[in-house]
């Protein structure tokens, strides 16, 4: 039988997947490497590398700073919930 502790560990990990893919995917539209993405990201207060990155889109954890400053460096104006 599923305790309310497991759907509640199951919900957050389902959040950081979507937001992980979201960034995934936001990053491909806006055709920047993990590279390039660490270099905008300094200018945001992140000192992140390729590996930094890739590491945390790879394993969905994604602090919600670091998501809004991503989207931030990518140019996103609009983040739809719906879309994540």
């Amino acid at each position: 039988m599923e305790t309310s502790q497991h759907r509640i560990r199951q919900n957050r990990a389902g959040w950081a997947e979507r937001a992980a893919r979201h960034l995934k995917a936001e990053l491909k539209r806006a055709d920047l490497t993990y590279e390039e993405s660490a270099a905008r990201l300094k200018k945001h207060g992140f000192t992140e590398t390729k590996a930094s990155i890739a590491n945390k889109l790879a394993r969905a954890t994604v602090p919600a700073a670091f998501f809004l400053a991503a989207l931030a460096a990518i140019g996103a104006e609009v983040v739809r919930l719906e879309d994540i």
